[in-house]
């Protein structure tokens, strides 16, 4: 493992997925033998609500808060969500994101405050290494629309240095038996998606 240092940001609406997905993140970390500490923040409601998580992981960690621009990986559920936490990413971060749009109820119920219409360009505008893609439409062909975060996992997998062993193994360990394969399916679906395919 040639970097064992990594600060993680995942961020999303409620009931997405982003807690499970922080979960199994961090125990495929932990179980690589690195410290694992993380901060959730959850929104006004279960589902709706804005929700971010803080994963710190390295040989120790002290604290679980990440500093604002020190982000190695930032993963969002939500393009606008990716947009408004851009600003903790390192200089040499990346940005992998689903170009859902969920309007989360502050926007809805806050005078004055709008959606961004083009987030994903927005993000582009201000970092070089940004993978955004349909998540939803990919996990509806695949057959189910909760994969999303599966397939998020699959393609950040491809810039932490954890073997693929490991999360597969983490994966069926913590997705119900019923629905390991299809959810093993989706990591590799996720997985195939790279930067350079993204661009190409």
């Amino acid at each position: 493992m040639e970097k064992s240092n990594f600060n993680i940001l995942i961020v999303g609406v409620g009931g997405q997925g982003v807690l499970l997905a922080s979960e199994i993140l961090s125990t495929v970390a932990m179980n690589a033998g690195l410290d694992v500490k993380k901060s959730e923040v959850h929104g006004m409601s279960q589902r709706g609500g804005v929700v971010s998580t803080h994963i710190k992981i390295a040989p120790k960690v002290y604290s679980p808060t990440i500093h604002q621009g020190q982000v190695d990986v930032l993963l969002s559920f939500e393009q606008a969500e990716a947009l408004r936490a851009v600003n903790w990413l390192k200089k040499d971060g990346v940005v992998i994101t689903s170009t859902t749009t969920l309007v989360p109820s502050i926007v809805t119920s806050t005078k004055g405050m709008n959606y961004p219409e083009n987030a994903v360009e927005l993000i582009k505008d201000r970092v070089e290494r940004v993978i955004a893609l349909e998540a939803d439409k990919i996990a509806g062909e695949l057959g189910n629309p909760r994969l999303v975060n599966t397939i998020l996992l699959g393609v950040m997998s491809n810039y932490l240095p954890f073997e693929k062993k490991a999360w597969l193994e983490t994966l069926k360990a913590k997705v119900k038996a019923k629905f390991v394969d299809i959810n093993l399916k989706a990591f590799e679906t996720g997985r195939e998606i790279k930067l350079s395919t993204v661009d190409a």
